[in-house]
């Protein structure tokens, strides 16, 4: 099997994966999983594709990420994990799809806007 390259982005986090056939070794801009995730929640979501595929020793994963905080790193990077399964293995799909894992969560913060506070929020008005 040759290595699969997707990319998944959740906010502002982008993550490049690359899966290759291996022991389950996780490492993330040259960091161990475990290192760079230090809590439990966040190692969960990086392997969720993986206990749901029953595939959890079977593939080598090595991330390059930036952008964002740690949450929105750990999804893009389970966004991109689970394209990539979908590309090993069709019938990958079937599992991961009911789940949401294939979907790009759109939720970004909204730009600040011209001529006011926020993104939404306005000046008070003044009548004089």
């Amino acid at each position: 099997m040759e290595i699969i390259h997707k990319i998944g982005r959740r906010k502002t986090a982008v993550a490049r994966v690359y899966l290759s056939q291996g022991n389950g070794t996780i490492t993330i801009n040259n960091k161990d999983l475990n290192d760079y995730f230090p809590t439990a929640t966040l190692q969960y979501k990086v392997k969720q594709p993986f206990t749901l595929t029953d595939t959890t020793d079977n593939y080598d994963v090595k991330v390059n990420v930036y952008g964002g905080g740690i949450t929105g790193q750990a999804e893009a990077i389970r966004l991109a994990i689970s394209r990539a399964m979908c590309e090993v293995d069709s019938e990958n799909r079937a599992t991961l799809k009911p789940e949401g894992l294939l979907t790009r969560d759109p939720r970004m913060v909204e730009r600040k806007k011209f001529g006011q506070k926020k993104a939404r929020k306005k000046f008070q008005f003044s009548k004089r």
